[in-house]
């Protein structure tokens, strides 16, 4: 896929902040209509990338473009047919949700006139004109959250970052954003969505891009990426004393992941290498009795923690974070 064929392109970003290069020749892809889930661990680079894609940042070195215009040479172009929710609400609490909506368009330099018409489609079609009126410092935090992100569609934007959009939000406040985002992407709004919940680019996103350390290590769609690392395999044993003789059994497959207490033992297993009635029947002539054994497919979870070995140097974490929010400040 090329950049005019893509509706957000890059290849080869950098950007060093003192000591600290915080993204390390990062290339993306996303096609016009869908959602790219940027995934890593905190200070991985994720936040500097998306600043570069949307003009706040420039970068050291590489290209990017979005919806067709270079994000260097041709900034305000850019700035013109994107939409930025960052990690935290940006209204003013002592407006309403309304009022709020009608300033970022009159920000945007809309006419007044087009700023009240699209702050009451926006708040319309996404169910919230009843609490249009009411002030921002009355609302929930997904409240907020929805009200802040529908504010980056006042112009319409063909596509949209969002950064970490539903953080520090309960399950009902998440749902909530998703359902706006898919009712975006239906319409055909390009999506590069950052977050720290797995389950959240599992449901969402059509391909994946794992940054750790400045670089994307991996990338494919949710599928693509569990079926790299494999199935697995859980055995519960009925009898607390055979766990031991379960766990060397299937220690002969791979690396297994034992929990006592539930009487669990897991293990990985590289796609197509075994059945289910092997495991089984190998349980059987160790004179192991179980009360459960299932092969399932890896979370997004296991495999983001594969990718990245579940740890972060602290020092690089720190560092870029400290970088990240001196420039969004």
């Amino acid at each position: 896929m090329t950049s005019s064929e893509s509706a957000i392109w890059a290849e080869g970003l950098r950007k060093r902040f003192g000591r600290t290069e915080a993204v390390r020749g990062v290339d993306l892809e996303v096609p016009e209509g869908s959602v790219l889930g940027l995934l890593g661990p905190n200070g991985a680079g994720k936040t500097t990338t998306v600043r570069i894609l949307s003009t706040l940042t420039l970068p050291d070195a590489g290209r990017a473009r979005v919806a067709g215009y270079d994000v260097v040479r041709e900034a305000d172009q850019v700035r013109h047919r994107i939409g930025l929710a960052g990690q935290h609400a940006s209204m003013d609490e002592k407006l309403s949700g309304r009022d709020n909506l009608r300033l970022f368009g009159r920000l945007y330099r809309l006419p007044a006139k087009t700023a009240r018409r699209r702050a009451d489609e926006l708040l319309e079609r996404f169910g919230l004109a009843e609490a249009g009126d009411r002030l921002v410092k009355t609302y929930s935090g997904g409240m907020r959250r929805r009200i802040d992100l529908i504010s980056s569609l006042i112009t319409a934007p063909p596509v949209l970052f969002l950064d970490e959009p539903t953080t520090g939000l309960d399950p009902r406040s998440r749902g909530e954003i998703w359902d706006t985002i898919r009712e975006l992407v239906a319409d055909g709004v390009t999506v590069l969505l950052t977050t720290q919940y797995l389950d959240e680019a599992d449901r969402l996103a059509d391909r994946i891009a794992v940054v750790d350390r400045g670089q994307v290590i991996a990338s494919g769609t949710p599928d693509e990426l569990k079926g790299e690392i494999g199935s697995r395999i859980d055995v519960v044993v009925s009898d607390v004393a055979a766990f031991a003789d379960a766990t060397a059994v299937l220690s002969r497959i791979g690396e297994p992941d034992t929990d006592p207490e539930s009487r669990r033992v897991s293990v990985p297993v590289p796609a197509g290498s075994l059945t289910l009635p092997a495991v089984v029947l190998e349980l059987d002539r160790a004179g192991v009795g179980v009360e459960d054994v299932t092969l399932r497919r890896p979370t997004l979870d296991e495999v983001f923690l594969r990718l990245t070995g579940g740890t972060e140097d602290p020092e690089d974490a720190r560092e870029t974070e400290e970088t990240e929010e001196k420039v969004s400040a």
